[in-house]
């Protein structure tokens, strides 16, 4: 049976984080702080949402002279549809294995 696409426990995390506040921009560096996610592991499933369409990016000055600007991700109307169901189908699977679900923790 194949894996149905956006349903991996990592894109779950960061679906999980995005969705707790769907209208607000998210640094990188605080979703990997709230999902435990590593760098190598979010920017790839951000690169892949961003570009499906699912999450719109923004870039940020920074107020710091020689400091990059800083990268904001937020979901799309999209984005946000496609991640409360792949939220709500996971569910039951985690109720039914809940040695393998992993718990979100809060930040």
């Amino acid at each position: 049976m194949p894996r149905i696409p956006d349903s991996s426990p990592q894109t779950l995390k960061v679906f999980g984080s995005l969705v707790d506040d769907p209208s607000a921009w998210h640094y990188g560096y605080g979703l990997s702080k709230q999902t435990g996610l590593a760098p190598g592991t979010l920017y790839p499933i951000l690169a892949r949402l961003v570009e499906r369409d699912l999450l719109e990016t923004r870039w940020e000055p920074s107020e710091q002279p020689g400091r990059p600007p800083r990268h904001l991700y937020r979901l799309t109307g999209d984005g946000l549809e496609l991640a409360r169901a792949r939220l709500a189908a996971a569910k039951p699977r985690a109720a039914a294995n809940p040695i393998t679900a992993t718990p979100r923790t809060a930040s």
